[in-house]
């Protein structure tokens, strides 16, 4: 018994290396890296409630795939790609005032005849205070 659950051990630790190199070469791809490693894409979500340290690894390949994305960004902004330079902007410069804003204006008639007097009276109060 215990020469099986060792090598079942072994058998896990391989495929969830098989995983994780499919994860690196699928930028996580999560369906794609479980069907290259052999495995169901539920077994990856098992795996990462269950193991610690998976859970650690994958979240590290995540942030490698970030950082490749940004590195790109940055090569893109450096040779002069406007759409590059907008999107870096729009989601790092709004602080500084680069984001799109959108004004929505609303109006629309309310109907009140079934409201007693008194509520159509609360609903005047409280309109005419805010607008």
């Amino acid at each position: 018994m215990k020469n099986i659950t060792m090598a079942k051990k072994q058998h896990n630790a391989t495929l969830k290396k098989r995983m994780l190199n499919a994860l690196e070469k699928t930028f996580g791809v999560v369906t794609t890296a479980a069907t290259m490693a052999g495995i169901d894409r539920t077994t990856h979500y098992r795996w990462l409630k269950s193991d610690e340290k998976y859970f650690e690894q994958v979240n590290d390949l995540e942030n490698v795939m970030l950082d490749f994305a940004e590195t790109n960004l940055h090569q893109q902004i450096m040779e002069g790609n406007t759409t590059a330079t907008i999107f870096l902007l729009k989601t790092r410069g709004r602080k500084r005032g680069y984001i799109e804003r959108q004004n929505i204006e609303m109006t629309a008639d309310i109907n009140t005849s079934k409201l007693s007097p008194e509520a159509q009276q609360k609903i005047d109060a409280i309109l005419n205070e805010e607008y």
